[in-house]
């Protein structure tokens, strides 16, 4: 292995933009590789940044943590995705693209009526309507009537 194909936590975690300590928790999930130096500091292979930029992508599209390694594990161990990879795993992201942009633009059209309490309706808002009807309706906890392509929960979370 040449020298210039190993890279230290400080020159990926500048090259990548994410923060050393996302590395080593990256890591710790199993979604990049490092190895140790002789005396015990991480060490990454170049292709890492690839990995990086995935990871950085699918996070933006909305995948969870559990999603992006289903993608990555489905690559040969520790290779990098390649184009054809790209492609293939992208695919299903562009639907996932479209309902969060519908979504987005159904918030947009109704942040008018939006006091910010994150139910986007005034006629359904607890603090309108003393019942509090969304206390009783299905779905996942938080803002009940938020469109749920954007009550995924995120990478950060």
């Amino acid at each position: 292995m040449d020298a210039h194909d190993v890279l230290a936590v400080s020159e990926v975690a500048h090259r990548s933009g994410f923060a050393a300590s996302a590395l080593r928790y990256y890591e710790s999930q199993g979604l990049i590789d490092a190895t140790r130096s002789s005396g015990g500091q991480r060490r990454y292979q170049r292709g890492v940044l690839r990995r990086l930029a995935f990871i950085r992508a699918a996070s933006n599209v909305g995948l969870s943590l559990d999603e992006i390694r289903e993608e990555l594990d489905r690559l040969p161990s520790g290779r990098t995705p390649t184009k054809a990879d790209w492609q293939r795993i992208t695919r299903h992201w562009r639907s996932r693209l479209d309902e969060q942009i519908a979504a987005l633009q159904q918030m947009r059209d109704g942040l008018d009526s939006c006091i910010g309490c994150g139910c986007l309706s005034l006629q359904r808002c607890a603090i309108s309507n003393p019942r509090d009807g969304a206390a009783t309706s299905p779905g996942a906890p938080g803002a009940a009537y938020l469109a749920p392509a954007l009550r995924r929960i995120s990478v950060t979370q």
